[in-house]
């Protein structure tokens, strides 16, 4: 099961890359190439946080896309919301009989794990993703680092 959609996994690589970045426009390809996105699908991503407003886009030979938003201000479930937002679970879809409106114990479970999710994403800044310090590979993997 993917948490995230590749929509969004481009939408918070470029964002963050463009963080780290001075603030002139870059091309879609240096961007592509730096956050290991395929180009083709990146620019609709891209195009998707400008129209809003997380991005600027520019045409011509000095144009691209360039970060407009402080990166302390901008949370991850800003810039998640502009190209895919996590959606909750409004009504059981297993339309048992009794459930109506009411969740289902399953599906109330999994919407308030979606909830903790979209806070952690509110709770969480663009910037504090660029400045964390790296994990090791073995950490990230889910090993230990002494195994």
């Amino acid at each position: 099961m993917r948490l995230l959609s590749d929509a969004s996994e481009y939408a918070l690589r470029a964002v963050i890359w463009l963080a780290q970045e001075a603030a002139e426009p870059k091309k879609v390809r240096d961007i592509a190439e730096a956050t290991h996105a395929a180009p083709g699908y990146l620019v609709k991503v891209l195009q998707g946080l400008a129209k809003a407003g997380i991005l600027s886009a520019q045409r011509g030979t000095r144009g691209g896309f360039a970060l407009i938003r402080d990166p302390a201000q901008l949370s991850v479930l800003e810039v998640i919301g502009a190209v895919d937002p996590v959606e909750r679970i409004q009504r059981c879809p297993l339309n048992l009989e009794g459930h109506g409106e009411q969740l289902c114990p399953m599906h109330q479970r999994i919407d308030q794990a979606l909830a903790t999710v979209e806070a952690v994403f509110r709770e969480s800044t663009i910037a504090e993703l660029r400045d964390a310090p790296q994990r090791p590979q073995s950490l990230r993997d889910g090993r230990e680092a002494n195994a």
